[in-house]
């Protein structure tokens, strides 16, 4: 395996609870050529002290702060004009990685020169408990994203090389989705890894957790940022309906 720096991405708001762990599952990475940029989105709680606490462990950890609450869109995009890596992963303050999430994934995708990866995941409650496994599919394409967002943000890896640095659009939700189908759009199969790799916090307060309203998000997805007609946006849209109300 070639060395290559992975940049890591890291929003952060209000999640003091979880932010420890979820750097800890960084640090505690074998493969050790990464750096982790944590964005902290003008937090009211005790963030900021847990994350300084523990850069003083590890000068891989570079942290931002914002004046204002501007989204973890902007947050994100605050984190990659920075970002040095040959490859960008993405990581939020809630959730965590296995301790070989970054050896698996850049053998991968060293090995099968894609331009995007992600793996399967382990959904676990506030309290660390699992609830279910979500397997990655082998590959989805563009067409296949316009059905459903098959990707975990927190797994994925996309090849700078490959791409370029991508950023995300600034939507409040579905950011991560609508920045999946800019760079599969260009001919770019996302490649899946079936191992499971990360940790994802399902909080009942979290954005993501009323399907209804991000349902709007996605209509935004599909006329605005994808431009497709009335008829397409409204024959992916009730796939997409379909999908999340059977979930």
């Amino acid at each position: 395996m070639k060395e290559a720096l992975v940049s890591i991405i890291m929003p952060n708001y209000n999640a003091a609870a979880f932010i420890t762990a979820s750097i800890e599952s960084v640090l505690a990475q074998s493969y050790p050529y990464w750096e982790l940029i944590i964005v902290d989105d003008a937090s009211t709680d005790d963030s900021i002290a847990s994350i300084e606490k523990l850069i003083t462990r590890d000068l891989r950890i570079t942290l931002i702060k914002l004046s204002k609450n501007s989204g973890t869109a902007v947050a994100r995009n605050k984190a990659l004009d920075i970002a040095k890596g040959t490859f960008i992963a993405f990581l939020d303050s809630d959730d965590r990685w296995h301790p070989e999430k970054l050896t698996i994934q850049v053998g991968f995708m060293q090995q099968q020169h894609c331009a995007l990866s992600f793996t399967s995941y382990v959904v676990v409650n506030e309290f660390g408990d699992r609830i279910k496994v979500l397997k990655a599919k082998q590959q989805v394409s563009y067409n296949d994203l316009l059905k459903n967002n098959f990707l975990g943000c927190l797994t994925v890896m996309y090849s700078v090389p490959h791409v370029g640095k991508v950023y995300f659009p600034l939507l409040k939700k579905r950011q991560d989705w609508a920045l999946w189908l800019k760079i599969t759009k260009n001919n770019n199969i996302a490649r899946g890894i079936e191992q499971p790799l990360a940790y994802y916090t399902k909080r009942k307060l979290s954005l993501s957790s009323n399907k209804l309203k991000l349902l709007t998000y996605n209509w935004k997805v599909y006329r605005t940022l994808e431009k497709l007609n009335l008829i397409q946006s409204a024959f992916y849209f009730t796939r997409l309906f379909m999908n999340k109300m059977l979930k």
